[in-house]
């Protein structure tokens, strides 16, 4: 049997249009109305004509963690299961939720005060590199202050995070195919979330984890594992550190895994994949036709 994967992209790989026919199934529908009376306002609404909001932090992580939960769902209930799981930022919230270490509601109200909190946090600058000079890009991060590596995605591309005058030195100094700055509030996974992920820690310490189904790789240490205090020892550390994918990436072969699945809008995470580990297999799952 062929082992399998399935990884949940973040913010970035959302889009107008996205989980709209979920709506026709009754379970899918049930869990949409219980996310709306957590959160306070309508996904379906947001994700079919706010174009705008969707694309702001506080309604971009629920909309993601809601619909990625349910395509999860419908391929549980297809007897579809993954060996192991991992999520790229916000995903790792649902790919937590998918091995079982906590329930829907959990996640989305964890995930509901993260939007919160990292929107709050204002002042920051993200910026992705693509076919960057990676010698050059390591020097200048040594001497430039106040930036960071944020996202490790693949030998080819990454993200910056930091002031907005240091990513701007960054961008001037390192050659690179391509430099493009991200709409976002802050610079998110830098020490420059600290006061965030202080408060989050605290709300984290309250939540029941439990053991892993499924193996979990996170963001913050790439290496699989299904103990309960580990994971949220790592999620813990994941709001002020980097994403390391190009690892989560290498990671995979390494246990034995075959075929890929991600689940969610976009194609980000298998592209990215693709480019680390050719010879895995790459599926897509961003509707119920797919699955």
């Amino acid at each position: 049997m062929t082992k399998t994967a399935w990884v949940f992209p973040g913010q970035g790989s959302q889009k107008i249009g996205m989980g709209v026919d979920l709506l026709n199934l009754p379970s899918a529908k049930a869990k949409i109305e219980q996310a709306d009376q957590i959160l306070g306002w309508s996904v379906t609404e947001i994700c079919q004509n706010e174009a705008e909001k969707l694309s702001q932090t506080l309604y971009t992580q629920p909309c993601l963690y809601t619909v990625e939960s349910i395509l999860a769902d419908e391929m549980f209930a297809r007897s579809l299961e993954p060996n192991i799981v991992a999520g790229h930022s916000l995903g790792e919230y649902v790919a937590l939720y998918v091995a079982g270490i906590f329930d829907f509601e959990t996640g989305l109200k964890l995930v509901k005060k993260r939007a919160e909190l990292m929107s709050k946090t204002a002042g920051g600058q993200m910026a992705a590199l693509i076919g960057f000079d990676q010698k050059q890009l390591q020097e200048q991060l040594q001497q430039t202050a106040d930036v960071v590596l944020a996202n490790d995605n693949s030998s080819a591309q990454v993200v910056i995070s930091g002031t907005p005058e240091s990513v701007e030195t960054i961008l001037n100094t390192v050659k690179a195919k391509r430099g493009v700055k991200l709409n976002v509030s802050g610079a998110f996974h830098s020490r420059f979330m600290q006061s965030a992920s202080s408060e989050f820690q605290q709300i984290l310490e309250s939540v029941k984890f439990a053991d892993a189904k499924v193996p979990v790789i996170s963001n913050f240490e790439p290496t699989p594992t299904t103990d309960a205090v580990t994971i949220k020892q790592r999620l813990a550390q994941q709001m002020t550190n980097g994403v390391r994918w190009r690892e989560t990436s290498l990671k995979l072969p390494e246990m034995g895994i075959e075929k890929v699945v991600e689940i969610g809008p976009g194609k980000v995470l298998t592209g990215l994949i693709k480019r680390t580990c050719p010879e895995l297999e790459l599926k897509n799952v961003s509707s119920i036709e797919e699955i």
